[in-house]
């Protein structure tokens, strides 16, 4: 009986959740994009500060910048819990957010300087690797790629509960282009994406058990390794692709590269090298905004 009955109040707790997420996207879905941004916003700044997940975030702040006060800190934490609630206001609204027409660039809610780049990687025949950190609203780097003819794959992690992780499915499908869940099977997937032409995009600034050893704001973490592998494997460019959010609820995406890879001595992309050199460049683009970026996930460890 003891065993039985936390099993059956974590399976109401995941049937609630699900409910209630299925329920505020519902609600949500009938405001606008900016009012959606606005209210998740102001709510998740207010409440966020009084959930543990604060204190991860204040401890990881403190490590990354330890010449800075408490009341910079404390800031930084409100914008970045601000820039969460932002994302999930905004999460269904996606399709209306995405407002950008590549022959007018910067004339709507999207501002950019890519286009070139976007073309060279439309054109130039070869498949690609794009990373990307959890900056800004980092979903909409899928969307300009699916809604501008780019052929992409997108890697995601799947939600642990199965009603949340559907409604998120339900909407990313008709956005985004082919959807490959991090799962055991992943990593064939991605290669057979490359191998198809594809350009495969995916978060790489969380903890990665099975990742090499980088250094992060002058400390040691472990570094998921897949670009650099992948890059190793397939003789394909590599960019790096931010999204920093603006006033105005407007959004600047910036990609960068295509970068040369450090090379070990036997002439082929040296793995370890390459996700370090990754590691830093994301670590230069939280710098410069740090308010906008994930701190709640225990990137050291």
């Amino acid at each position: 009986m003891r065993l039985v009955m936390p099993a059956r109040l974590a399976l109401y707790g995941d049937r609630a959740l699900g409910r209630l997420v299925k329920w505020t996207f519902r609600l949500l879905r009938r405001t606008d994009p900016d009012r959606a941004s606005d209210l998740c916003g102001g709510i998740a700044r207010r409440l966020g500060p009084l959930l543990p997940t604060h204190r991860i975030g204040r401890a990881n702040l403190r490590a990354a910048f330890p010449d800075k006060d408490a009341a910079w800190i404390e800031q930084t934490l409100r914008e970045a819990w601000e820039n969460l609630g932002r994302v999930a206001g905004e999460y269904v609204h996606m399709a209306r957010i995405w407002d950008f027409e590549i022959d007018r660039p910067n004339t709507g809610r999207i501002l950019t300087d890519s286009v070139p780049l976007f073309e060279m990687l439309q054109h130039d025949g070869k498949p690609a690797l794009c990373f990307a950190a959890h900056l800004g609203n980092w979903e909409l780097p899928a969307i300009a790629a699916a809604a501008h003819g780019l052929p992409s794959a997108v890697v995601y992690r799947m939600p642990n509960n199965k009603a949340v992780a559907k409604e998120i499915a339900r909407l990313r499908g008709p956005l985004m282009g082919r959807l490959i869940r991090t799962r055991a099977q992943a990593a064939l997937e991605m290669a057979a994406a490359l191998e198809a032409g594809l350009h495969l995009g995916m978060l790489v600034d969380q903890h990665f058990s099975r990742g090499v050893d980088v250094t992060f704001f002058g400390r040691r973490c472990k570094a998921n390794p897949a670009i650099a592998r992948l890059a190793r494997r397939f003789d394909c460019p590599v960019v790096g692709v931010r999204v920093i959010r603006l006033p105005g609820h407007r959004f600047q995406i910036h990609a960068e590269g295509p970068y040369t890879l450090p090379k070990a001595p036997d002439g082929q992309v040296d793995v370890p090298a390459a996700t370090q050199m990754i590691t830093t460049i994301i670590e230069g683009w939280i710098k410069e905004h740090p308010g906008q970026w994930l701190w709640f996930h225990r990137r050291w460890r």
